[in-house]
């Protein structure tokens, strides 16, 4: 199986593990990360997820090779195009991209995340970046584009300029680079990308979940909407969570926890 996933109390973490090929997806690889997080959104035991590349590598992106095999067919991605109407969203050629999940993703990332790779990291909620690893438009040398949201999540996360620049160059952006422009959350020594990730996961599975879920989705849910539309839709998002725990929390406060910014004694 090129793709595993182990549990950690309430901790998922999905593993990609096709080292011969630097983790470069494949159309198995891809459904099979499709099923693995749509398994996770469905459990109510499993509260945040971590993505993991075995071997060193995140993922090198759309496995070319593969994408050779399809030279001369007449609709090579039509299985991947969006359908009209309702029904399972299709996956990507990279796998999970176009699914919108209630509960967060960590991107533990070694090596390379570059061209569909980086559209992965880019659909994760947070990515810890190793100190040598790196992202780039890879694919800009062979004229495949990015059509598993990079073009749209890039932008959102650095800005238009930075988003152009990557884009259009190709270039590789060293982490560094990324932790400095947003692109990566948190700079970890190298071999520890998904001890640290898993380690963020935990910290998250702390809190109250529905809150933490809430802010998460309206955060989503403000990007295209201006402020006033933005503030009616966080409080619609939002405000019926403060009944299911808002009330408790404020308790807990009231009886001396978390006092003084205390987040150990919640």
């Amino acid at each position: 199986m090129a793709v595993t996933v182990e549990r950690d109390g309430p901790v998922t973490t999905v593993i990609h593990d096709r080292p011969e090929a630097r983790n470069a997806m494949n159309p198995e690889s891809a459904e099979a990360l499709v099923e693995a997080f749509l398994a996770f959104d469905k459990d109510p035991d499993q509260w945040v997820a971590v993505l993991w590349g075995a071997g060193g590598a995140f993922c090198a992106g759309w496995d070319l090779k593969h994408g050779a095999s399809l030279l001369g067919q007449k609709d090579p991605l039509a299985d991947l195009n969006f359908p009209k109407g309702r029904g399972r969203v299709p996956r990507g050629p990279m796998g999970p991209t176009r699914l919108q999940l209630n509960k967060p993703v960590i991107a533990a990332i070694a090596g390379p995340a570059v061209a569909g790779g980086m559209e992965v990291a880019l659909w994760c909620d947070l990515r810890v970046m190793e100190e040598s690893a790196f992202m780039g438009v890879y694919c800009r040398r062979w004229g495949v584009p990015l059509i598993d949201g990079g073009t749209v999540r890039l932008p959102r996360i650095v800005g238009r300029g930075r988003a152009l620049d990557i884009t259009m160059t190709g270039r590789k952006v060293p982490a560094k680079e990324c932790f400095e422009i947003g692109l990566a959350n948190r700079l970890v020594p190298d071999g520890t990308c998904r001890e640290a990730a898993e380690a963020l996961a935990h910290e998250i599975a702390r809190f109250p979940q529905e809150c933490m879920r809430a802010d998460r989705r309206s955060i989503y849910l403000q990007e295209d909407l201006t402020e006033a539309e933005g503030l009616r839709s966080e409080w619609k998002n939002s405000i019926g969570t403060f009944e299911k725990e808002g009330a408790a929390g404020a308790a807990r406060f009231a009886a001396g926890k978390g006092r003084g910014g205390d987040f150990s004694n919640i």
